[in-house]
């Protein structure tokens, strides 16, 4: 009865729409029988907080997102509230009750056979200009870690052959260094040389459109998701996940977290944590293929 009555309360003091109505009613009923399950003499006036968090426990187990989770909760502390100021009830057990906190989705990552498959193998590449100059900016990505703003404003001066680095601006105007190696040096040097022969400019920037003209987020964006998509069943085939796939592979490989880091150029090690919750996955596969009793 009191369920109806904050029903109704919804639909015409609030004007709630109907699906949100029902949505509520969904989770007031699930709860309902949840703790009458529990305790046929339970009534809304008698459950208490620890009945709220079990019933919430209980939807965690069968797999229910947090999300959902929050959302359910949301209803029964919306029902209390309605119910003590109606004086339906006497307290409010649901107003302490915290909802479980959000899982941050992991990030998504290329495998590192799967990117060797994509580099190593020519006839994957567009002949001519257009395929070289793909190639060395995602083997850019790859090698480096790099935003994609930060890519785009690289200039030729900022690549140091030398001493295999480059200089990378970042967020808030932020300079660092970040070093490369042997493939895209190769890769760089064959692309300038291509790109120096057929054009006349005067851009400075690294990676130029065919028009001569420093490339933009939408242009270097396409190139990366349409060579990704030849390697890989990822949903996501953006140039951030190429920066992902450098921090995995880098982890994976021995490297400290702190180095990544710094390579990253994140402000803080607590950003770059995330990575190793993505290799400790990786690392359970690996286990659960390999252990005869796993």
């Amino acid at each position: 009865m009191m369920t109806n009555d904050f029903l109704n309360y919804l639909r015409y003091e609030r004007n709630r729409s109907e699906l949100t109505v029902r949505r509520y009613e969904q989770s007031l009923r699930g709860f309902e029988s949840y703790f009458k399950n529990r305790d046929s003499q339970l009534s809304w006036e008698s459950v208490d907080s620890d009945i709220i968090r079990d019933w919430m426990e209980s939807m965690m187990d069968k797999g229910d997102m947090a999300s959902t989770v929050n959302s359910s909760l949301s209803a029964v502390r919306s029902f209390f509230r309605f119910a003590l100021t109606r004086k339906m009830v006497s307290n409010d057990p649901a107003h302490l009750v915290k909802g479980p906190k959000k899982q941050k989705p992991l990030p998504q990552f290329v495998r590192e056979e799967e990117m060797n498959r994509l580099l190593d193998t020519d006839e994957m590449w567009e002949s001519g200009f257009a395929g070289l100059r793909a190639r060395t900016i995602i083997i850019l990505f790859y090698e480096t870690g790099i935003r994609l703003a930060e890519l785009i404003g690289l200039n030729e001066t900022d690549v140091d052959f030398s001493a295999r680095q480059l200089k990378v601006t970042g967020k808030r105007n932020k300079q660092r260094i970040v070093p490369f190696g042997e493939e895209l040096e190769k890769a760089l040097h064959e692309y300038l040389q291509q790109r120096n022969a057929q054009s006349i400019h005067d851009d400075p920037a690294l990676f130029l459109s065919n028009k001569g003209k420093r490339m933009t987020r939408s242009q270097i964006g396409v190139i990366v998701k349409r060579y990704l998509s030849l390697t890989t069943t990822l949903k996501k085939r953006s140039p951030h996940v190429l920066r992902h796939s450098f921090a995995t592979a880098m982890l994976n490989n021995g490297a400290g977290l702190e180095s990544v880091r710094m390579l990253l150029g994140h402000e803080s090690v607590a950003t770059t944590q995330i990575y190793t919750h993505t290799t400790f996955e990786q690392l359970k596969r690996v286990y659960e293929n390999a252990h005869p009793r796993a």
